[in-house]
């Protein structure tokens, strides 16, 4: 057993700490803020291999594994969320094409995920009667031609409005059920498909989420993804791995949040002294850096495990429960630690606390974690 990161991994933790340091954090707050989100950030992050940090060379990847990109995920997060995400979700989508897509899909899409011809990639799944309960979809295929109309509409889509392709699920088989459902690569401008505005939202907002309308918008039959039926399958694969950034950025978060509020207590004077000397405040630094320390670990054993092709659905899920229920807890201890400064714009605790928000929700709520972990215990069937 070795804790010690490798070379490469501590290649790319670097890398990414230093493009976050001079790229990112002078235009975090202002990302916050505007809501607006500098696309050339994307191409500098493809052009470093962030895009495709899993996918194989021959397609344009990095081939720098599960965990180098959990590392750089969490040096991303520490200082602008909305880029981890967005960098998490599109390395998602470039392994789903290429796991599940035909060589000819695959050939002519992953190398522009990875290289940055296209921005970034999107994940259609949710809709408006689908969250948590994927199969209850009413997004509908039907095949015609040397095509599937496709009629539907998703929401809550992250990087709908700038991904060059998106993963769209829909039902091949209404009487199917979960197994009805099927995957398709959708490009970009595709006649019938409309994005619609930027959502509004608590955190994370320089991540465009939007809601997506398909009105017999025609997919040529080679861009579905695996068979027909093969759709809830591919998706609970995808995001098995998903879950597994998600829990990155958390932790990058939390840390961002505890390591700012421990160097603000080493400098705040109260009653004559720092506050950092006393017991309540080191008692929320020493709980903090202890869960948060846990909750890495735990997400990389679950990286670990999906780069040695081994199964990793109770332990990526076991991750990302912990570490977005630790990184939330951590963010609000920073805060307090702040006080009335904390929840003040001008610090950015109360950002640190709105970005991590979201993290016990998407890709998996931390009640969907709970059923999926004690489903791979008990050996019960998922309900």
């Amino acid at each position: 057993m070795n804790f010690y990161l490798t070379e490469e991994h501590q290649m790319v933790q670097k890398l990414a700490r230093d493009f976050a340091a001079k790229e990112l954090k002078p235009r975090a707050a202002e990302i916050d803020v505007t809501g607006k989100y500098p696309l050339e950030i994307l191409r500098a992050l493809a052009q470093l291999g962030m895009m495709g940090m899993n996918i194989p060379a021959t397609y344009g990847g990095a081939q720098a594994g599960v965990i180098s990109l959990c590392l750089a995920l969490m040096e991303i997060a520490k200082v602008c969320a909305a880029t981890a995400v967005t960098m998490s979700v599109t390395n998602m989508v470039a392994e789903v094409i290429n796991a599940f897509g035909e060589e000819e899909i695959k050939a002519q899409h992953v190398p522009k995920i990875c290289q940055g011809d296209y921005l970034s990639g999107a994940f259609a799944l949710t809709e408006p009667t689908a969250g948590s309960d994927p199969a209850s979809m009413k997004s509908t295929a039907r095949p015609e031609g040397d095509y599937y109309v496709l009629n539907g509409n998703k929401i809550f889509i992250t990087n709908a409005a700038i991904a060059g392709v998106l993963v769209v699920w829909a039902k091949t088989n209404l009487a199917a059920g979960s197994r009805g459902i099927s995957a398709f690569l959708v490009e970009k401008g595709q006649t019938g498909m409309t994005i619609g505005k930027n959502e509004g939202k608590m955190g994370q907002r320089g991540s465009c989420t939007n809601e997506i309308l398909l009105e017999n918008c025609l997919v040529p039959r080679r861009n579905l993804l695996g068979r027909e039926g093969d759709g809830f399958k591919i998706a609970m694969m995808a995001l098995d791995g998903g879950r597994i950034g998600i829990g990155s950025l958390a932790v990058g978060l939390g840390f961002a949040a505890i390591e700012y509020a421990t160097n603000y207590a080493q400098t705040r004077i109260q009653f004559g002294r720092p506050i950092s000397s006393f017991q309540a405040i080191q008692w929320m630094i020493a709980d903090s850096f202890t869960e948060l320390e846990a909750a890495r670990w735990l997400v990389l054993r679950a990286a670990f495990l999906k780069e040695k092709g081994q199964r990793f659905t109770k332990e990526a899920s076991m991750g990302k429960l912990f570490a977005t229920e630790v990184a939330n807890r951590v963010c609000y201890k920073a805060l307090q630690i702040l006080g009335g400064y904390g929840y003040m714009q001008e610090y950015p605790l109360e950002r640190y606390a709105r970005d991590c928000r979201v993290t016990t929700i998407y890709e998996g709520t931390s009640e969907i974690q709970r059923l999926v972990i004690a489903r791979e215990i008990l050996g019960a069937p998922f309900v």
